[in-house]
């Protein structure tokens, strides 16, 4: 069982910088590869970006690809999503979520998994 609780949401203008964290709960976090995903109102979660469970490898939606970037450190059971240059179109609930078995480089061709946080808000103004 794990729990995962985000942070560090909240009302950013284009172009400005926002970083969320999210903490886990329970002593087996580096065997869960993790993900960020996000829902603007009005439309589907969709896939942020993903890390392996060793921090190694991570992949990223086309939409966010440069611009964002997760890391997690596995001694402090967090995972961040740094996000610079932000647009209005990043406005939405970002999500926090890990799974046990699924290999990172397929979680973006998925939209579920073991465990999810309950979200943040994040509003980008023009």
């Amino acid at each position: 069982q794990v729990q995962l609780v985000e942070s560090g949401g909240g009302l950013a203008q284009a172009g400005g910088s926002l970083r969320l964290s999210c903490a886990a709960s329970g002593r087996t976090f580096s065997s869960y590869a993790m993900g960020w995903f996000r829902q603007a109102p009005g439309k589907e979660r969709e896939f942020v970006a993903a890390i392996s469970r060793q921090g190694i490898s991570a992949y990223y939606a086309d939409s966010v690809k440069g611009r964002f970037t997760i890391s997690r450190d596995n001694a402090k059971n967090t995972v961040a999503l740094q996000m610079n240059s932000l647009k209005p179109e990043d406005t939405a609930v970002y999500y926090c979520a890990a799974d046990l078995r699924t290999p990172a480089h397929t979680i973006g061709a998925q939209r579920s998994m073991d465990y999810w946080g309950k979200g943040t808000l994040v509003t980008v103004s023009s």
